[in-house]
């Protein structure tokens, strides 16, 4: 057993080298997909390493799906600088000033990247440029609502995170209809039951409020006992009985993928 750890534990730190050593290489055919970067910090490695290999990827194939890549690595890079920036090292001044080099060419990096993928039609991007904070992408976004773009259970989930504070019942509608998008064996993404039960929750559905919650439960994306929602829904036990059948229906209706709407109330 210790010698199949030390096995793996080497093979791991070998991967781990490896990687670094290919690159130290890439960054010396390439230097120009490793300029602006931290490099020789060790700060933000994992985030900058990712960040240089997409750069790469966009190198050979420059199209709008690896510029993606490459935009959401570099927000993750940023995000690890923002924090690194701030350290001060207690030797090698000169690395806090390189990893504010670093961070301010990020910045410079979003916003190209971002400018490059403004005229993308994949509702993907538009919606991840709107998560960032780009208004602009949140009227494209919009405007591709109704139509076939967004009929995927994500873009549905995302059109209703716009709607949650507007109109509820939308919302509810949404989401409902992103679970009717699904096909058998595909993954159900907990945050649409769990948004579900909340929102039956307030809007005063006690009724859906307990269903979601148990649908959640017979998909395993629920971390409420059955004691804690007996207990916050109080009900006749027939009744109660009767939404815990109408759930196990609706959890294989989801699993098989043919879940309908009209299935709840």
């Amino acid at each position: 057993m210790k010698l199949s750890l030390a096995a793996a534990s080497l093979t791991l730190l070998s991967g781990c080298l490896e990687r670094h050593r290919s690159t130290d290489s890439l960054c010396e055919k390439y230097p120009e997909i490793c300029e602006n970067t931290n490099l020789n910090d060790g700060q933000c490695r994992l985030q900058r390493t990712n960040l240089i290999w997409q750069r790469y990827d966009v190198l050979k194939n420059p199209v709008a799906e690896e510029k993606f890549k490459e935009l959401k690595f570099t927000y993750d890079y940023q995000k690890c600088l923002e924090y690194a920036a701030r350290i001060e090292p207690t030797e090698l001044k000169e690395r806090k000033t390189l990893r504010t080099r670093a961070l301010i060419n990020s910045y410079k990096s979003i916003r190209r990247l971002s400018e490059e993928l403004a005229k993308s039609d994949d509702p993907e991007i538009i919606y991840y440029r709107w998560s960032q904070g780009e208004k602009g992408a949140l009227r494209q976004f919009l405007q591709l609502e109704d139509t076939p773009a967004l009929e995927t259970p994500e873009m549905q989930l995302a059109l209703a995170t716009y709607y949650t504070d507007k109109d509820k019942a939308k919302t509810i509608q949404l989401l409902k209809h992103a679970l009717e998008l699904y096909e058998r064996g595909q993954t159900i993404k907990p945050e649409i039951i769990q948004s579900l039960a909340t929102l039956s929750h307030q809007t005063k559905s006690i009724t859906n409020a307990y269903l979601w919650a148990r649908v959640g439960t017979e998909l395993g994306a629920s971390v409420v006992s059955q004691e804690k929602l007996i207990s916050f829904y109080p009900m006749p036990d027939d009744e109660r009985q009767a939404i815990d059948i109408q759930a196990q229906k609706i959890s294989k209706a989801l699993e098989k993928g043919n879940f309908r709407a009209s299935m709840v109330n």
